[in-house]
């Protein structure tokens, strides 16, 4: 059996960022819209009224402050209020292959080793572009590796959960080198219209480069992965092909992100927060002692609990990275962000823990050592 350890990490951030000021500007455009054609409804109590949303409200409710996105124009629109992303024809490379090459060749250049060493694909998403071919196989062809690759999904865990499947090929042998891709086009799947959620996602790609340990020059050890899932309606989209045999649901408001976000805040902390604390017990830490969290950058309000209960106080800014401030949540990404962006200054020795949570509930845990 051979270790693994993460050997690079690449990011591909979207030109585009939407500021909570311009996203609330559009929305309150539509709803006003909205109000003034149907104010017959509205009276009768037939349908509810749109309610304004603000930009202090959203950044209360999320510490989000802006996003990047892939199309910008569409989503501002109020006569559209959806990222407008042309279909490319299939003899084009598809938008989020393109999107995880980016991330991808990032990673290999910081790697400094030649794609001939990795021996398999992975690309772990929530937002998958169709249900085949696989995206990691279209990667694979455009990076030019050798072996196999697969697509596969666990929500907002799907990196832990491609980290955890990557370090258990290298383990058996299957290769020495695995390339774990993430792109999100979250903006996608969510509903603008809505003002509880508008405001939640980015787009951005991620990758992580997974190599054996004994051929391994510098990178993480990885010290433990642990996954978990536990079923729940409370955060769930239901697009998907067989829509297409029920053509009266098609434009359901669940063929696009909802939750019961304060139902997820109230059972996901505690399950994270004991999750983390079981794992660290298992491989002998002491989670009170580790440098840095990379948590799933959901909300600030959650990440902060999750930080406070496992460090047994409140956590620094430097302990706790925020990145959803610029990025909103990033679905699987978002994590590797963090750490991607606030992890060059760990010194040997020092142990931090990459988290993620989300729709299933799934959750991963993945603590590391600099080496």
């Amino acid at each position: 059996m051979h270790q693994a350890v993460i050997a690079a990490t690449g990011l591909y951030t979207p030109e585009q960022s939407i500021s909570n000021a311009e996203l609330v500007e559009a929305f309150n455009a539509w709803a006003e819209r909205f109000n003034a054609e149907n104010a017959q409804a509205i009276a009768a109590g037939e349908i509810a009224a749109q309610t304004p949303s603000s930009a202090e409200f959203i950044e209360k409710a999320s510490g989000i402050k802006a996003r990047f996105v892939m199309n910008k124009s569409g989503i501002l629109d109020p006569a559209v209020m959806r990222p407008d992303i042309p279909e490319r024809p299939n003899e084009e490379i598809s938008i989020l292959a393109e999107m995880a090459v980016a991330a991808a060749r990032e990673a290999i250049a910081r790697w400094g080793k030649p794609v001939s060493e990795i021996g398999a694909v992975v690309c772990a998403a929530s937002n998958m572009q169709r249900p085949y071919p696989a995206m990691a196989i279209e990667v694979q062809q455009a990076l030019g590796i050798d072996g196999f690759a697969f697509d596969m999904n666990v929500a907002c865990s799907s990196a832990t959960f491609g980290i955890k499947t990557a370090a258990d090929f290298i383990a058996t042998g299957s290769a020495k080198a695995v390339l774990m891709v993430n792109p999100e086009i979250c903006s996608g799947h969510l509903n603008f219209k809505d003002r509880d959620s508008h405001f939640i996602f980015g787009d951005v790609a991620t990758a992580v480069i997974l190599e054996r340990a004994d051929l391994a020059e510098g990178g993480w050890d990885i010290l433990g992965t642990k996954l978990k899932t536990q079923f729940s309606n409370n955060i769930r989209n239901n697009f998907g092909f067989l829509n297409n045999a029920a053509p009266e649901g098609i434009g359901a408001r669940d063929k696009l992100f909802i939750q019961e976000g304060r139902k997820v805040f109230r059972e996901v902390v505690p399950m994270v927060s004991q999750m983390i604390a079981d794992h660290a017990a298992e491989l002998g830490l002491d989670p009170t002692a580790l440098k840095r969290l990379w948590l799933h950058q959901a909300n600030i309000n959650m990440n902060a609990m999750i930080g406070r209960r496992v460090l047994d106080r409140d956590p620094t800014p430097e302990e706790n990275v925020i990145i959803l401030d610029t990025y909103a949540n990033t679905s699987s990404a978002g994590s590797i962000i963090a750490f991607h962006r606030a992890s060059d200054d760990f010194k040997s020795g020092e142990t931090g823990l990459i988290c993620s949570f989300g729709a299933g509930y799934s959750a991963g845990t993945v603590f590391v050592r600099k080496r």
